[in-house]
Parts: structure tokens; sequence; C-alpha cells
């Protein structure tokens, strides 16, 4: 059935581009041999090939219809897939990574409305040096917002256009709980800063943790300044996040990946602190990153996260990567080396992969 709704869906909008010049079809494949290690079991030390490393593997459609006076009608949905299997990515959704239609101003901003990501991961993704994937991703220790993957379901944002270096952008989650029009209610918004190199982000998400079963429970609050500065030679890469109440920061993995006799315990009271460096040289960059998650709770679970590697730019949109990272965990902490769609089994990783975005 999901085969057939795609295969309908793709035959329709290929038949759009075909006739107006303003749709535009893009994607990216991307594949890695990928080893994980250090944690425990039958899967916890694996060699494997895996889709989505650097950046996940996707299929999307994106357009515009001109309304006049300034004003433009817009779209974009995108699927997720596997590249090594073929398999439908985010659970099986058929436009999982983004799906909203919506209205851009030239004056007045865009307004868009659907499934779409929220300020506060666009915030770090844009000042992470591995770019929110491979085993560098934030993701490993910073908070992941939004109800899946740093998405929002039900959502309806809006970006004002920049004034005077100076822009923002607000969003709202319904939470469509039958009888609580509060619980599972989502709302965040950013507000970015750019001068010349110099590009200032200040990011909030906030969730609403109340269900049918979990009642009059605290938010998870997550607050993110970031900072990214273009030397020339080098950028330097900073965010310091913030992250207050349950389900705040949860470990990308929930299994007790490493076996302790008492599980890990997810912190509802954390400060995370990223510096990170990219060095371009001739077609390739070198990139490397430092985080420390400090743990609030009385439980002190604190990690650091050390990641290096190097992009191989063999044309505009192909790429060869390779990246390590470490996480040393404290005190029973259970945090996992993943990337761009994988949560990781073990506290290192280590990928070599390509990337080719059409």
């Amino acid at each position: 059935m999901k085969k057939t709704m795609l295969a309908l869906m793709l035959s329709a909008l290929a038949g759009t581009a075909a006739a107006q010049s303003n749709v535009t079809v893009y994607g990216i494949v991307d594949m890695a041999v990928v080893r994980e290690s250090g944690g425990v079991g039958a899967a916890a030390s694996a060699t494997k090939l895996t889709s989505g490393v650097e950046s996940g593997s996707r299929l999307g459609f994106k357009g515009t219809e001109d309304l006049g006076n300034g004003l433009s009608a817009i779209f974009l949905l995108e699927n997720g897939f596997q590249a090594d299997t073929g398999a439908m990515g985010q659970g099986g959704l058929l436009f999982g990574r983004q799906a909203y239609v919506g209205l851009q101003s030239k004056t007045a901003g865009t307004l868009t409305l659907g499934r779409q990501y929220t300020p506060q991961y666009l915030a770090v993704a844009a000042v992470d040096p591995f770019g929110s994937g491979t085993a560098g991703d934030t993701k490993n220790l910073m908070a992941s917002t939004g109800n899946s993957a740093s998405r929002m379901d039900n959502a309806v944002k809006y970006a004002s256009p920049v004034v005077n270096g100076f822009s923002a952008e607000v969003v709202y989650g319904a939470g469509e709980v039958a009888g609580d029009s509060t619980a599972q209610r989502q709302f965040g918004g950013a507000l970015a800063y750019t001068n010349g190199p110099l590009v200032v982000r200040l990011a909030h998400h906030n969730r609403n943790n109340n269900t049918a079963t979990l009642k009059n429970t605290s938010s998870a609050k997550n607050t993110v300044l970031t900072a990214l500065y273009d030397f020339g030679v080098a950028k330097a890469h900073f965010a310091y996040g913030v992250d207050k109440g349950l389900n705040s920061a949860l470990p990308r993995n929930l299994n007790n990946p490493f076996g302790y006799a008492v599980a890990p315990t997810p912190t509802t009271d954390s400060n995370v602190v990223l510096l990170g460096v990219t060095v371009p040289q001739g077609v390739g960059t070198w990139l490397a990153s430092y985080i420390r998650k400090n743990d609030k709770t009385s439980f002190n679970q604190d990690a650091e996260q050390l990641a290096a590697g190097y992009r191989y730019n063999l044309s505009k949109r192909t790429d060869l990567y390779a990246v390590y990272a470490y996480i040393r965990n404290k005190n029973g902490a259970g945090y996992t080396v993943g990337s761009a769609i994988e949560g990781g089994t073990g506290n290192r990783g280590l990928n070599l992969g390509i990337r080719h975005i059409f």
C-alpha cells in the first residue's frame, strides 16, 4: 500500500514538474561504512553499511506559485528512505522528513503549515561543524526537540524577513489530544542576527508532557544560544544550551547500551557547551568539535564528546567523508555515538562514506 501511494504521488508530482518550471525535484543519497563499539551485547560492536549517516537520504519536491504583488504560494514534500535496503524512513511515513504548504511574502515574511523542523533544532544544526550528522552529530549530547527527531507535527510557523541583519521565527504545534487542548502542545521561536562573518541565534522550545496517563507534569524546556564566525581561514562554532524538565534531554539510546546494573537516569536539568572548528583546505574541509554535557541533577551523569573528521569534495554535489567520535560517560551516564538518523549502540563510532546531492 505504501509503495502504491508513493508511486502515485511521484507520478502526479512528476507531471506537475513537467508542466510548471517552478517545481523542483531534489534529493540526497548518502551511504557509509559504520563501525560502532564500546557498548555491551551482541549488537554493541558492529560493522555495517548504513544509509543517511552524514545527511539523511531523501527525495523531495518543492515549488512556488506567483500570486502577484510579491506574494507566492509555496509547498515542500520530503520523503526519507534507507538507501541500503530501500525501506521508508521515519517509521514508514510517506513524507516523514517534512510536509508543509504556505504563503511567502517578500515584505511580510513566510507562513507555513504542516510537519516542520523546530527553530531550536535549526539553530543547533546551523552551528554544528558536522551539520547534525555523522559520528560527530550534536544530537548525541545536545537535546533534540519536537516530537519526532527535531520535527513538529501539526505545526504553524512564521518566519520574518531580514531587517537590518535581524530575523525571527515562531512556531506553534497543536497536541491534538482529545479532551485536553494543552496536552502535547508545543511552541518555540528563534531570533537571529547576521553581520558579515558573524551569525548569532537565540532559540527556545517548549513541549507540554501531559497525556491521558501522564498528568500535571512539567514541560520540557530547551534554550540555546549559538554563534558562528567566519575568519576566512577557519570558522569558529559555539553553542550553549540549557535543558529543563521531564523529557527535555533524552539519550538517543534508551536501552541501557552499556549494561549498567542501574540503567542511566535521563537528566531533567542540564547545560551543554559546544566548541567547534572547520578549516577549509583545498577541495576538502577539516572538522572538529568538543561537547560537554553537565547533568545538574543529583545523579551527576555528565558526558563529554570529542569528534574529528575530514570531508573531501569530489564536485559541488558529491563528497567523501571520514569521521570518528568518542564519548566519555561519567557516573553511569549512557550516551552513545550515533549519526544523522541513528542513535548508536556504544561510545565510539567511525564513519567512512559518500554523499551525493541532486
